[in-house]
């Protein structure tokens, strides 16, 4: 029976995937295909509203095994890795469920971050260090490092990290909006989580909905984001939510969300 590296547990609405991989939580390619399956999961189960990703120990992820990078001796081999690692991160960042990345303990590089930046919320430790440091290595982010930093941070500041391979701590990452919240190292998960139980308490039809427009305006020129929004906006005022929604702030208390 093959070893478990990543586990699921569901509460109030919100899976906790947790990577397991000591002494650094590597994203070897029997993890990534573990998270592959733990995200289809995710996604598909209607139980589910939200999500949260964290490393266990003191290591949220400090990149890939170098070991199975040294073993890429090809180009045929570097872009079917990289390739596999793409697709399974985009699967995140397209998710219609939001994904957090509780980003704990001392390391989130290379793979690491990769993986914290297809997410769709970053919390992190005060005291974690973070980059792409894959320049040292002779080589250069291949898990969409080059195109998710640059639209996160700007481009010049992602060439300034990508290329020298620096490591920022998360109060210089939340400074530049690399990620959304600093928080003590022991505070990361239950932020985190408490973050995705808010998201998953609100009517999802909305949320869906929301999720939806984001993504598409992050690929799409303003003019046709802003017509997905007015569609997608449009479908909502003919939903059973809505009209809770409304009907619940004008009585003045809590919706009962059908989710619909």
């Amino acid at each position: 029976m093959a070893e478990q590296l990543v586990t699921t547990q569901i509460d109030e609405g919100v899976a906790t995937l947790t990577i397991t991989n000591p002494p650094a939580n590597t994203l070897t390619m029997a993890v990534m295909t573990q998270l592959e399956a733990a995200i289809g999961a995710l996604i598909a189960d209607p139980a589910v509203k939200a999500a949260v990703i964290t490393g266990a120990g003191n290591m949220f992820v400090a990149g890939a095994d170098i070991r199975e990078i040294a073993g890429l001796d090809s180009a045929g081999k570097g872009r079917t890795v990289t390739l596999k690692g793409q697709g399974i991160f985009n699967t995140i960042e397209q998710s219609p469920k939001p994904v957090i990345a509780a980003i704990n303990g001392l390391f989130c590089l290379g793979g690491g971050l990769e993986l914290a930046m297809a997410c769709h919320i970053r919390v992190a430790s005060e005291r974690v260090r973070m980059g792409l440091p894959e320049i040292d290595l002779g080589i250069m982010p291949g898990f969409g490092g080059t195109q998710r930093l640059p639209r996160i941070v700007g481009a010049s500041k992602a060439a300034e990290l990508i290329l020298t391979g620096d490591k920022i701590t998360g109060v210089e990452a939340k400074a530049i909006g690399l990620v959304n919240k600093v928080v003590p190292e022991g505070e990361v998960l239950k932020q985190a989580q408490g973050l995705a139980k808010k998201i998953a308490s609100k009517g999802q039809a909305a949320v869906r909905a929301a999720m939806t427009a984001i993504g598409h305006g992050l690929t799409a020129p303003l003019a046709a984001g802003l017509q997905k929004e007015s569609e997608l906006f449009g479908g909502l005022c003919e939903t059973a939510d809505m009209k809770e929604g409304v009907k619940a702030f004008l009585e003045k208390r809590h919706a009962k969300w059908q989710d619909k």
